[in-house]
């Protein structure tokens, strides 16, 4: 869940500081005296909106160990950094992929991530939290499940998803923004320019539009899961993938979970569903049992 957090809070952040920029240099060419040029917005909103997706991608390594603080292993300090370094180089060899770096992060929580902007230029991190509370056959699934997202190519595949998506939220905004913008100011015809009611009204679309827009992508993260889980199979075995899976099950279930953070369990709602980046975990289990 935190790689794909990540990448959507930086690719929207990435987004508004992008259309701020453009706005202030005035390299809104779509606008002209007699209103918005479409085909040209759209050109812009395609450079713009791949832009910040490839850019958010580019930076992914970087921030997901920023964020977390994330120690890579260098030279391993202890049999357990030694097992982990081994253990990745064993199944990015089995996924034919390039040797990710391997890190570990202090936090209480049972995670695991992989990131980065290609399959041969990938991170892998775990938490301090999971290597305490999981067996090393359970370790060895979650990682299996993260080097079979690198092998899936599943970033690069999600930038592109979200590019599609920046595109649309893009133009969409500028078009609500100049609608707006024309009726608060009387559709003003004075040589085809705008007011600020167009700057205010596109940006808190472009937020706005980007929020809902990332249901898309949680949608794709969530059918890459399933993927990933079958590729952690063959690489780690079925036994050791369903033993991390049902051990995630037990540790999250939202009985036990604070109240704060119940509703963010993977037993939520209709509308809670449709901001997971997981699928169910039980769905998980059950589509590896059936395979």
């Amino acid at each position: 869940m935190k790689r794909i957090l990540l990448f959507v809070l930086t690719n929207i952040a990435v987004l508004v500081v992008l259309s701020i920029t453009a706005s202030v240099l005035g390299v809104d060419r779509f606008l002209t005296r007699q209103g918005l040029n479409l085909p040209a917005l759209l050109g812009f909103a395609a450079v713009f909106g791949f832009g910040g997706s490839l850019i958010s991608l580019a930076m992914s390594k970087w921030i997901a160990k920023s964020s977390v603080g994330a120690y890579v292993i260098e030279v391993p300090q202890n049999p357990t950094e030694r097992w982990l370094v081994e253990t990745v180089q064993r199944q990015a060899a089995a996924a034919g992929i390039g040797m990710p770096e391997v890190a570990i992060y202090d936090s209480p929580e049972i995670n695991a991530f992989a990131t980065g902007a290609s399959r041969n230029n990938a991170l892998v991190a775990v938490s301090t939290g999971l290597l305490s509370n999981m067996s090393p056959d359970e370790v060895e699934g979650v990682l299996a499940h993260e080097v079979s997202h690198v092998a899936n190519g599943d970033m690069v595949t999600l930038a592109l998803v979200q590019g599609v998506v920046n595109t649309f939220v893009i133009f969409l905004s500028r078009v609500v923004g100049f609608v707006v913008d024309r009726a608060l100011s009387g559709n003003r015809d004075d040589e085809g320019g705008v007011g600020i009611g167009y700057f205010v009204t596109s940006l808190i679309c472009e937020i706005l539009f980007g929020f809902l827009a990332s249901m898309i992508v949680m949608w794709f993260s969530r059918r890459r899961e399933f993927r990933a889980d079958a590729g952690g199979a063959h690489l780690a075995g079925r036994n050791r993938m369903i033993a991390a899976l049902e051990r995630l099950r037990q540790m999250h279930e939202p009985s036990h979970l604070p109240s704060q953070m119940a509703a963010f369990g993977i037993n939520g709602g209709t509308v809670q569903r449709l901001f997971m980046t997981h699928p169910p975990l039980e769905e998980r289990i059950a589509a590896l049992r059936a395979a």
